[in-house]
Parts: structure tokens; sequence; C-alpha cells
């Protein structure tokens, strides 16, 4: 089995950017392909004191993209093949239909490590990705650092 295209998962947070530095290192290793892919789930709420407003899918859509372009610095592989994805829907099942579709032969994404109590009312993506995806899944558990997120609003201010 080779390992040709490699799919990885984020939500922008550091279980995630580990995964993806770990994904990256594979595939220089193996010659593979990363697929970068971040699924939009629209909010199913609305803030009364903010008159119910809730942004229109295109801002999502701009920051998943800017996020994606931030996520990786492309000059820092110049030897891979990066390729950036979005949908939007829910995490599992956009994640394992992507697989499918693009004929990935591996998934890398990690997990957020939380307490069995949070476990058993959220769930959790990575290991509904295990049970449901086309292909292996490799789940890295984060650090003894806590999870933070990116906000690629914050680092394009920055930047």
């Amino acid at each position: 089995m080779s390992i040709r295209r490699i799919l990885v998962p984020t939500d922008f947070s550091t279980p995630s950017r580990e995964a993806t530095e770990y994904a990256l290192q594979l595939a220089k290793d193996l010659g593979a392909t990363v697929l970068l892919f971040h699924s939009i789930q629209m909010p199913v709420f609305h803030v009364a004191a903010l008159g119910g407003y809730v942004a229109p899918p295109s801002v999502f859509e701009e920051n998943a993209q800017l996020g994606l372009q931030l996520w990786i610095d492309d000059a820092d592989y110049p030897d891979l093949q990066i390729e950036r994805h979005y949908e939007f829907g829910h995490p599992v099942t956009q994640i394992t239909r992507f697989a499918e579709e693009h004929e990935i032969d591996l998934i890398v994404m990690g997990t957020h490590g939380r307490g069995m109590a949070a476990h058993m009312l959220l769930g959790s993506v990575a290991e509904r990705v295990v049970r449901s995806a086309p292909c292996p899944v490799l789940t890295l558990h984060p650090g003894r650092e806590l999870a933070a997120t990116f906000d690629p609003m914050a680092e394009a201010v920055e930047g």
C-alpha cells in the first residue's frame, strides 16, 4: 500500500496544528500530497441582543479561505504539493465524504483530549471519523499545553 494523498482536517486548534506538522513531515518523507480541509458549520442559534444577526455564509467562507491560506506557509515546503479545501456541513460527514471522493490514502487529525464527561456530552469528531472513514486514520493526542484556537482574522491583522 502506498500513501499518495494525505487528508488533514483542521479546526484551527492546537491539536490540529500538531497533526498538520506531523502530516507535512510524513508527506515529505513519502512524497505524498497534503490536502488540508476545513468544515464550516453555520451557527444554529442567534443572539437576541444582537437582533438575531448571524453573519452570512460568505463571511464564514472568507474566514475559512484565509485560515487555510495562513495555516501553512507553502514556502516552508517547496517540494510538497499542498491543496486547500473547505466545505459547509458537519465535520464528520464532510471529512468522510471528502476522503472517499478524493481517493484519500490516509487521514491525519488531532484529538482535543477532552475529559470523559465532555467526551460523553460532545462526542469526538476524530473518533467518529475513525469509525466511518474509507481509509486509515492516524489520530494524534495533544501535548500537555492547553489547546488554543487559531484566529485567521487576528493573524491577518498582525501579519
